[in-house]
């Protein structure tokens, strides 16, 4: 009875195992592939391949061999496996990053393929396990349903644990790579006494072989997860691999792949260059002329920002609109933490809301002059933040007069991210106007709250003409000479059916197989 407690206890612990080492996978690929649909897709179908494969095996193997020191050997080697190859894959997954950086195509498609093997060893034995366990545990052919329902039963618990453990707990706290070997060792010991108990001299052997691996796990787990030019400070958060990259005298946000910086700060608050997050200063300014006269420098009082990152936005507004009054909404403490440290986000103005974009927005009984939505995982949007049900919630939580700028992706040639979001602000809003940013592949689009021209802009920049400071008059030439068309597309986002990461992966494609990889962005 000991001895099938034992074994029942080892098949919760291997089911525990096997979605740790997904969910430590996944978030190790997200550093330099990003979290898109298709990385999860791949993940999850390698994961159910590999375990196909070792039912398989483990079925054919228990047969051959039903003997309690394989069944322990087996665990044992998943375990060691578990570590090693994992903290492989995160020292291939540190060449890819630098390859990314680099666009080294041929470098970062070989560190995937790699990346392919280093998860099938350990997901390949941890699937053996079950089937074995039920060869094991099953002594009468009257009671296999029964003790194999039990078995698949706990091993479905162990994964309950795996699901939840590493992303809640222990990823924030340890990182990937240590929960690569927290449960890895956790597996490792498992079936070491598994064997102290059925081959003893064999657990001997197993533990003398663990000191090359405690070798290993020393080395890589003190280097740091990426190394890019100038990197200052790195995390893993329970959502996001964040770094922050000085240059000169200014701080970069980067998130996972690291291919754009999601905030800036430069020493003294100065703006080097006009950016997207700069163009949607313009925003208010597309109002009739003499409501943005009337209002003068109360044109902007209250403003709501939906993907805070680390303050950029409301820190050029509160530069430029005097005494506004900021709600910056961030789903990552993470990101908040590095914000206050490292991009002096202490402005007393600025109440910071950690939680979902849409849910908190939903939370306030605000109205804004102005909302602004920027929540790229680039080059993704968060489909629930572009849907005709969302814009409806925004829309109520304007004044009569207010705005609604957002950031949305493009390439050369194909606009239909941008007239797909298009079309499902015009189901909202009276009218969208549309910049495009000049030398980036992202489009402003502003959605006004009553019926709104074009010219009105360019009427507002004549009338504020040297009573601005000197980057909100650029910002307002700027977004003049880039107004384009607003075009609508006949795709339109609902809560129903919003394919925008379907729509994304289209885009980026067509532009790698017009373009070539040497046109993908690159930070350094």
């Amino acid at each position: 009875m000991e001895s099938k407690r034992y074994l029942l206890f080892t098949v919760f612990v291997a089911g525990m195992s096997t979605l740790a080492i997904e969910f430590t996978a996944s978030r190790m690929l997200q550093t330099v592939y990003g979290t898109s649909n298709i990385v999860w897709a791949n993940v999850i179908g390698l994961v159910l391949f590999f375990l196909t494969l070792g039912y398989f095996i483990g079925g054919w193997w228990s047969d051959k061999r039903p003997f309690h020191a394989d069944f322990y050997a087996l665990v044992t080697a998943a375990g060691m496996s578990s570590i090693l190859f994992l903290l492989l894959m995160s020292m291939l997954l540190r060449e890819a990053a630098l390859a990314m950086a680099a666009v080294a195509v041929g470098s970062i498609a070989s560190s995937l393929v790699g990346v392919v093997l280093m998860i099938a060893v350990p997901i390949t034995l941890l699937g053996c396990v079950s089937p074995f366990a039920v060869r094991l545990a099953v002594n009468d052919v009257n009671e296999a349903g029964r003790i194999s329902g039990q078995i698949y039963a706990i091993s479905t618990w162990g994964s309950l644990a795996g699901t939840y453990l590493p992303v809640l707990l222990v990823i924030p706290e340890a990182g990937t790579r240590w929960t690569a070997v927290i449960f890895g060792g956790i597996l490792l010991t498992v079936g070491l006494i598994g064997l102290v108990r059925t081959q003893l001299p064999l657990a001997v052997m197993v533990l003398i072989g663990l000191l090359p691996l405690g070798l290993v796990v020393e080395h890589v787990v003190s280097q740091p997860i990426k190394q890019y030019r100038g990197q200052i400070y790195e995390m893993e958060s329970a959502y996001n691999y964040i770094q922050v990259v000085r240059e000169n005298d200014c701080n970069y946000l980067l998130l996972n792949e690291g291919q754009a910086f999601h905030s800036f700060y430069c020493d003294g608050g100065r703006v080097p260059v006009i950016s997207v997050w700069s163009i949607m200063l313009a925003a208010p300014y597309f109002n009739e002329p003499a409501a943005v006269a009337a209002k003068g420098d109360d044109l902007v009082e209250d403003l709501a920002v939906i993907g805070l990152a680390a303050g950029s936005i409301p820190k050029q507004f509160m530069v430029h609109y005097e005494g506004v009054k900021v709600d910056g909404i961030e789903l990552d403490p993470g990101i908040v933490e590095v914000g206050r440290e490292y991009f002096e986000m202490t402005e007393p103005d600025l109440n910071v809301i950690v939680g979902d974009g849409r849910y908190a927005l939903n939370q306030l009984d605000k109205r804004y002059d102005v909302i602004t939505l920027d929540a790229y995982k680039v080059p993704y949007i968060p489909w629930h933040l572009t849907t005709q049900e969302f814009f409806e919630e925004v829309a109520a939580h304007l004044k009569d007069d207010g705005v609604l700028a957002i950031n949305v992706g493009r390439v050369p040639n194909d606009r239909r991210l941008v007239e797909a979001v298009t079309a499902t602000l015009q189901r909202v809003f009276p009218t969208v106007h549309t910049i495009d940013v000049p030398g980036a592949l992202n489009s402003i689009l502003v959605a006004t709250m009553v019926e709104t021209e074009p010219e009105w802009l360019m009427t507002n920049k004549q009338n504020v003409a040297g009573e601005v400071p000197p980057l909100l008059a650029q910002v307002l030439e700027l977004a003049t000479a880039n107004l384009v068309p607003t075009v609508a597309g006949e795709v339109v986002f609902t809560d129903e059916r919003a394919p925008v990461e379907t729509m994304i992966d289209s885009l980026v494609i067509r532009y790698l197989i017009e373009e070539g990889p040497s046109a993908l962005p690159s930070y350094e």
